[in-house]
């Protein structure tokens, strides 16, 4: 049972200037209509067109669920911070943002891993690529991915749940993160770094390890594209991912790596921002607008909405109505329209 006299939590954001806090108010939301409205124009995308329900594409599928996920649970509390002085966080409120906050960091992690073992079937073994990545590969992988990630959440939120916070509940950070929480803490938090440091290794640094070891070998089949225009293509797409996974993993593995007592807020806030708002972000961008099949997809998503809401046309008995854009008078099918031969009549009879 937690103990904690603690029943809320003071998080003081990115910074305490009123004026900075203005110009971060816009950049952020800016940053989070991005990251939300793209991540899930791919969902729609890839959801509403059948040639899009391939192994890679259900893979950027889950990207995106999760990235939405990352965004509604850290920046609108965020931003409601910077815009009003409520700046306190219920303790079950802070606790279900650690959660779902730990359970996208690790989501995404392993997700990666999944995306380059895709691409490096794709790339290595193309005629192959069907037979291994079949249905039940692509429910393995998700499965894995969802079961290390709830497992990862749930032993860390429930170890968190043990500690006792007796004195300061002012957390000096603009979301809910275990290292801040940890250097709050009157109770021994020797457990939870241990199975900190433990994440790290199998999580952040085995998956990343992983990833590398797939683009290695990707990049040694690149090599043997005989075309340059091929190579060049390959090496974009190949180097973007690696960048992208790198500016991922490298704040986590700080961040997470570094003991409590040595955690400082103000260079970890900026360090955290990169994994917990630039990362999804940067994403859709990456992985999906780039390629042409994800653009035909979206194209498709703006041509049904287009057609959807300029044209809605619907039969009310005998007579039809078109009702083009709202508050445009309902069009009514003129005489020729409805009694054609009448007209055809009328012309021969003037005819004569």
């Amino acid at each position: 049972m937690n103990e904690s006299v603690v029943t809320e939590f003071v998080i003081l954001g990115l910074t305490q200037n009123p004026e900075l806090q203005q110009v971060l108010f816009i950049v952020f939301l800016f940053i989070y209509l991005v990251a939300f409205l793209g991540n899930a124009l791919i969902v729609i995308a890839i959801i509403s067109n059948t040639t899009l329900h391939t192994p890679m594409y259900l893979l950027l599928l889950a990207l995106a669920v999760v990235d939405v996920i990352c965004t509604k649970s850290v920046i609108p509390k965020m931003l409601e911070t910077m815009l009003t002085s409520r700046k306190t966080m219920s303790y079950g409120g802070y606790m279900s943002q650690l959660f779902f906050f730990t359970w996208s960091l690790g989501a995404e992690m392993v997700l990666f891993t999944a995306m380059a073992y895709d691409r490096y079937v794709a790339i290595c073994f193309p005629l192959r690529y069907s037979a291994i990545m079949n249905h039940q590969m692509c429910a393995a992988l998700l499965s894995t991915v969802m079961v290390i990630a709830v497992t990862n959440s749930w032993v860390h939120t429930c170890l968190i749940l043990r500690l006792t916070f007796c004195g300061s509940n002012t957390i000096d950070h603009f979301f809910c993160e275990i290292p801040p929480l940890l250097a709050l803490s009157c109770s021994p938090v020797r457990i939870n770094e241990g199975m900190v440091y433990v994440a790290e290794l199998t999580l952040a640094v085995g998956d990343f390890t992983l990833t590398c070891v797939s683009y290695g070998f990707i990049i040694v089949a690149i090599l043997r594209i005989r075309t340059t225009e091929g190579k060049r293509k390959a090496f974009s797409t190949c180097s973007s991912h690696l960048i992208l996974v790198s500016l991922f993993y490298s704040p986590v593995i700080y961040t997470y790596i570094c003991p409590a007592s040595s955690y400082t807020f103000e260079r970890d806030k900026v360090v955290a921002a990169l994994y917990a708002l630039m990362i999804p972000t940067l994403n859709p961008i990456v992985y999906s607008f780039r390629n042409k099949d994800m653009q035909a997809g979206i194209r498709k998503v703006f041509a049904s909405l287009k057609q959807n809401n300029f044209v809605n046309c619907h039969f009310a008995g005998r007579e039809a109505r078109c009702h083009m854009g709202p508050g445009s008078p309902p069009w009514r099918p003129s005489t020729e329209t409805q009694h054609p031969g009448r007209r055809r009549r009328h012309n021969r009879a003037g005819l004569a």
